[in-house]
């Protein structure tokens, strides 16, 4: 079962549904409103990646996570549940700024600097399976993507797209 079908599922039964980014956030830029309303992570997935080590940093320059700690680690605020930890590239970023979240354009009164190919950013799980589905989808950092992705995202789906 493909990520957009998985996605869809969960939309169908009313446990969740997925929704759009958006490049306007209340979150600032390079956020999105992913699946439902996220939980925490459960205390065996903290802060673990998906293939169950301690959870890498996904990146610092420029500083990507959430919690702007370089991480891919997310909480209850998080509503777009950004876990995936991946190397965009220039189709992703094509794809995400044509779906309305533009994160190439820097937005100075955020401090976001915009993305160029090669950056490593932690994405929103359901703007990753998206980009999947469509044939976009940039790779994935395993190491530094949170076991939550698995929520969302079959393992082996990512794992298919692994640098």
């Amino acid at each position: 079962m493909g990520a957009l079908t998985f996605l869809l599922l969960l939309g169908a039964c009313g446990t969740a549904r997925a929704e759009p980014c958006t490049a306007d956030s209340a979150a600032g830029p390079g956020t999105c409103v992913g699946v439902g309303t996220p939980a925490a992570p459960t205390r065996d997935e903290a802060l673990l990646s998906v293939s169950g080590a301690p959870l890498q940093t996904c990146s610092r320059a420029p500083l990507t996570g959430y919690f702007r700690d370089g991480l891919c680690r997310t909480g209850p605020s998080d509503r777009g549940v950004h876990v995936v930890c991946a190397e965009v590239d220039t189709g992703f970023l094509t794809f995400t700024a044509a779906q309305g979240n533009d994160l190439s354009t820097p937005s100075a009164g955020s401090g976001f600097p915009g993305l160029r190919p090669g950056d490593r950013w932690c994405l929103c799980a359901a703007r990753w399976a998206e980009a999947e589905a469509a044939g976009h989808a940039p790779p994935v950092i395993l190491e530094a993507t949170h076991a939550a992705a698995t929520r969302l995202v079959p393992r082996t789906t990512l794992e298919d797209h692994a640098r």
